[in-house]
């Protein structure tokens, strides 16, 4: 997608082969769910875009449910109640239900971004901004749109290249080790400069103590999306600490003003990559937010590898048993979108077209054999 295409860094690839790597895959096996005869609640959904063209496809594929592509980086008319309705209804036209739209804090701190002001902690400028996410979140709540996801995060989306994959494909790659060992001293500290993990936490306790209560107030869901990847500790990377780049962390973050309306966007990929063995360990991570009714949101990505060293994959192929996952989603009770996120680069597959239809596809079938 274009938010992780735009903060990849340039640097070398992981030396995987792909005969290595689909031998190191573990075979799936199918278990039984937890609760038999509860049917899937879950549903198709995408974060694309809200083009008509798209939607024409969308739609075309059986997604019917969409988070919307990015509004405005600010408050203005497009966020208006008529801005937002007339975005609703355009979706609605295309028999799909705008379920979700993000609102302007970005996945990456951007100097000049009109929200930056919130992640560096800057007030009163930050106060002002908050104020601009507060009353967009109300006028969701007037348009009838039910939820908003965003980030809290300055490093973004950090990988070092991509690896050979499937086919001809291409995965999109982390590893830490080596991340570190190319930095040059321009890259040692972002622009955002050093933010310790006690300077991180301040930062997202002062946001969530104003926007969490006007969410309960206005029935509004708020989905936040974890730090992609999460790095390790004490080190951290380029002079950040990724809070939200752990269970540990995620789970101190929805008790902060703890409330029905505040949880997450859960990036099943991105919490894969916080685990050593995330094939086994993945469960009880959905458990946990899943049974506290805190997923707002899932994308439902695979990657094979672990903590500090992966690469993003086809759905079918990774490390993750994702028949496994999306059963223990079922048995929590999971009721809104599941979609895909990141997808592996082919060839002439201008825009991860071809890449994004297979996971689609892929996804279908799952929740046509949970019935």
């Amino acid at each position: 997608m274009n938010r992780r295409r735009f903060f990849q860094t340039a640097g070398g690839a992981l030396a995987l082969t792909p005969a290595a790597l689909a031998q190191s895959v573990p075979a799936y096996t199918w278990g039984k769910p937890a609760e038999p005869g509860r049917k899937a609640t879950m549903r198709i959904g995408t974060q694309h875009s809200d083009k008509d063209s798209v939607l024409s496809v969308m739609s075309s594929l059986g997604v019917k449910n969409i988070c919307s592509g990015e509004i405005s980086p600010q408050l203005d008319e497009k966020w208006s109640v008529d801005g937002l309705s007339r975005l609703r209804d355009r979706v609605a036209k295309h028999g799909i239900t705008l379920d979700m739209v993000p609102v302007p804090l970005p996945s990456a701190y951007i100097a000049k971004h009109p929200m930056a002001s919130i992640m560096m902690g800057k007030s009163p400028e930050r106060d002002r901004q908050i104020e601009q996410i507060q009353q967009m979140i109300r006028n969701c709540a007037k348009a009838g749109i039910p939820a908003v996801k965003y980030n809290m995060s300055i490093l973004g989306v950090v990988r070092i290249g991509r690896t050979p994959g499937r086919g001809e494909s291409t995965y999109s790659t982390w590893n830490y080790q080596k991340a570190v060992a190319q930095l040059t001293d321009n890259d040692k500290l972002t622009e955002a400069g050093p933010v310790s993990a006690d300077e991180y936490w301040e930062r997202i306790d002062y946001f969530l103590a104003r926007v969490v209560p006007v969410a309960a107030e206005e029935k509004i869901r708020i989905a936040c999306h974890p730090h992609d990847p999460g790095m390790p500790e004490p080190e951290g990377y380029r002079g950040v600490h990724t809070v939200l780049g752990s269970p540990a962390g995620l789970k101190k973050f929805i008790a902060m003003h703890e409330n029905p309306y505040h949880g997450l966007n859960f990036c099943q990929g991105t919490i894969s990559e916080m685990l050593k063995d995330p094939n086994r360990e993945i469960h009880d991570v959905i458990r946990y937010f899943g049974s506290r009714k805190k997923i707002f949101n899932v994308h439902f990505r695979n990657i094979h590898g672990g903590f500090s060293d992966f690469q993003e994959t086809f759905p079918d192929v990774g490390s993750v048993n994702m028949i496994e996952a999306l059963k223990t989603y079922q048995e929590v009770g999971y009721p809104y979108m599941i979609m895909p996120d990141h997808v592996p680069a082919i060839p002439g597959d201008t825009g991860g077209a071809q890449a994004f239809a297979f996971a689609f596809g892929y996804m279908q079938a799952l929740l046509q054999m949970l019935g």
